[in-house]
C-alpha cells in the first residue's frame, strides 16, 4: 500500500517556490498532487514525472463555464490538453466549498460539470479523468449521531443533480474535513484526544451500536449515510483536505506542533492500514493533508499561516514519519524533555564572528526560524551576545529539521552538544518543535548582537494528500 502528498497551488505560485515543491515532490516519493487552477507553469513543471494532478475550476470561473460550452471547449484545448498525458491529470474539480464562497454561485456548478465532462468527451477522456466538486462540511444539516449524517435541505437544489452526476459516472464525492475545528468550537463537546485519533475510549452511535474512536472518521460516516439516506450507496467519499496547524493565536491552545504532529502521523497511519471507518470497514480511503507549505501572508487567525508540514525555504515545521510505520504517543500537553532527543546544536565558540552573524542571519531568514525569543525583552534576549543568540537559532533550525548532522553544521559553525543548554525561562526546543525543560546555561563568550527580521515569502495553497490505494 502507498500514500502520497496532494499538491494545490494558487496561480501566483513564484517560481522559486514551485521549484522547491517539485524536489520535495521527488524526495518524499509524492505520486498525487492537487492543483485549485490550471496553472501552465505547474503542469508543465511536473511533465513526465509519473505524479498524478488533479487540477481545478476556480468559483470565479463558474459562470462562464456554466454559460457556454465553447468557453470550457477552449479552456481544455489551451490550457490541458497541450500538457496531457505528458502530465498526468486525472481530475477536475468544478468549483471549491461553493456554499462557503462569499458569493454563491453553487446553482451553476452542475451545469459548468456537466460541460467540462462533454468538453472531456469531445476529447475521448471522460474515462480518464473524473470531474467533481469540493465540498465542507457545511452541507450537512446533522452529523452527530454519524448514522443521523443528513444533507442540509437548503442545498438540496444543487446536490441532488450533482450527487446524481457523481454517480452516474463514477465520480467521488469530495469534502474538507477537520476535526481541529470541531474541537475549536466545541473543546467541552469532543476531546482533544479524540480529534487526535488517541481517545482510549470509545463513542457510540446509538442507532447503529458502531463504536469510534476518533473524530475524522465519525465525520466520514455521517458523510456516507446522508448519502446513503438519499439512495446514493455506490458514491465514494474522498477527503480533499484534512490536518491541524502547528502555530495558532492565544485562544488557539490546540494549535501546536506536538498536536500537529500526532494528529498527521495517525492519519496516515490510519489511512494506509485501511482500516476503514465503522460504518465502512476495510473500505480503501483517499485523503488529502493541507497543507505542504504554512503561508505566512494569508489573513485571519495566525492558525491560518500554520497548516504547512514545511516552511517556504523546504524545512520542516515539525518532524513527521511518512511511512505511516509508527504512531505517535506523545502528550498533548506539557513541556517535558523528549527522551528520543538527547542533543542539541549551539554556536561553536571556535567559529568566527562573521561567520555566526552570516549563519544567524540565514537561520532567521531563509532557514525560517522563528527568532522571536532572540529579540528585546524576550526569554532568550539575554545575555545579549551573538554566541548565545546563534545558539539558540542554530537548535531550532537543527530540531526542525531532524536533529541531522547536517542541519547543525553552519559552515562549521555549528556543534552538537548533550547537556541541554536551557536556562532560566529560555527554553531550547527538542525534535519536534518541543520546548525541554530548563537547565544549567552553557557559557557564551561575549559578543554584539545584530537585530534579526523575520523573512517572508508569498507563498500559495498547498494541500497534502494520502492514497491508500495500491500505485499501478
Amino acid at each position: 500500500m502507498a500514500w502520497s502528498f496532494r499538491l494545490i497551488f494558487a496561480a501566483s505560485l513564484l517560481l522559486t517556490l514551485l521549484k522547491k515543491a517539485a524536489q520535495l515532490v521527488k524526495q518524499h516519493d509524492i505520486k498525487y498532487i492537487r492543483i485549485y487552477d490550471s496553472n501552465i507553469q505547474v503542469l508543465k513543471a511536473f511533465a513526465k514525472s509519473g505524479v498524478e494532478l488533479m487540477i481545478g475550476v476556480p468559483n470565479s470561473d463558474l459562470l462562464a463555464f456554466s454559460q457556454f460550452q465553447s468557453n470550457v471547449d477552449t479552456w481544455l484545448n489551451n490550457s490541458v490538453l497541450p500538457y496531457y498525458p505528458s502530465t498526468k491529470i486525472t481530475y477536475i474539480t468544478v468549483g471549491a466549498e461553493l456554499t462557503e464562497a462569499p458569493k454563491n454561485t453553487s446553482s451553476l456548478v452542475v451545469k459548468a460539470m456537466k460541460n467540462v465532462l462533454t468538453a472531456l468527451k469531445k476529447a475521448g477522456l471522460h474515462k480518464k479523468i473524473k470531474v467533481s466538486s469540493t465540498h465542507s462540511l457545511g452541507v450537512l444539516s446533522r452529523s452527530f449521531p454519524p448514522s443521523a449524517g443528513a444533507f442540509s435541505s437548503h442545498y438540496a437544489y444543487f446536490l441532488k443533480p450533482m450527487l446524481e452526476f457523481l454517480a452516474e459516472n463514477q465520480s467521488p464525492f469530495m469534502v474538507d474535513i477537520y476535526p481541529y475545528y470541531a474541537y475549536q468550537d466545541s473543546p467541552t463537546n469532543v476531546s482533544l484526544d479524540y480529534a487526535l485519533f488517541q481517545s482510549s475510549s470509545e463513542v457510540i452511535d446509538p442507532n447503529t451500536g458502531l463504536l469510534y474512536t476518533n473524530m475524522f472518521d465519525a465525520q466520514i460516516d455521517a458523510l456516507y449515510f446522508a448519502l446513503m439516506a438519499l439512495n446514493f450507496r455506490t458514491i465514494k467519499v474522498m477527503v480533499t483536505e484534512t490536518g491541524w496547524p502547528s502555530k495558532g493565536s492565544p485562544k488557539e491552545k490546540a494549535a501546536t506542533p506536538d498536536n500537529a504532529q500526532i494528529f498527521n502521523t495517525n492519519l496516515i497511519h490510519h489511512v494506509i492500514n485501511d482500516t476503514g471507518t465503522p460504518a465502512k470497514p476495510r473500505e480503501e480511503l483517499d485523503v488529502y493533508i493541507f497543507s505542504l507549505f504554512n503561508e505566512n501572508r494569508k489573513p485571519g487567525l495566525e492558525s491560518e499561516r500554520n497548516w504547512g508540514l514545511f516552511y517556504p525555504g523546504g524545512t520542516s515545521v515539525y518532524n513527521l514519519d511518512f511511512t505511516g510505520k509508527s504512531v505517535t504517543e506523545m502528550s498533548s500537553g506539557g513541556n517535558g524533555t523528549n527522551s528520543t532527543r538527547t542533543s542539541w546544536c549551539i554556536a561553536s565558540s571556535n567559529a568566527t564572528e562573521a561567520d555566526l552573524k552570516n549563519a544567524l542571519n540565514w537561520a532567521c531568514g531563509p532557514g525560517n526560524v522563528d527568532c522571536t525569543p532572540i529579540q528585546p525583552s524576550q526569554p532568550c534576549y539575554e545575555p545579549n551576545n551573538l554566541v548565545s543568540h546563534a545558539s539558540y537559532a542554530f537548535n531550532s533550525y537543527y530540531q526542525q529539521n531532524g536533529a541531522t548532522d547536517v542541519a547543525c553544521d553552519f559552515g562549521g559553525a555549528g556543534l552538537k552538544v548533550t547537556k541541554d543548554p536551557s536556562y532560566d525561562k529560555c527554553i531550547y526546543m527538542t525534535a519536534g518543535g518541543k520546548k525541554t525543560s530548563a537547565a544549567g546555561n552553557m557559557s557564551a563568550a561575549p559578543s554584539t548582537a545584530i537585530p534579526i527580521q523575520r523573512h517572508t515569502t508569498l507563498v500559495p495553497w498547498i494541500a497534502v494528500g494520502l492514497f491508500s490505494s495500491l500505485l499501478l
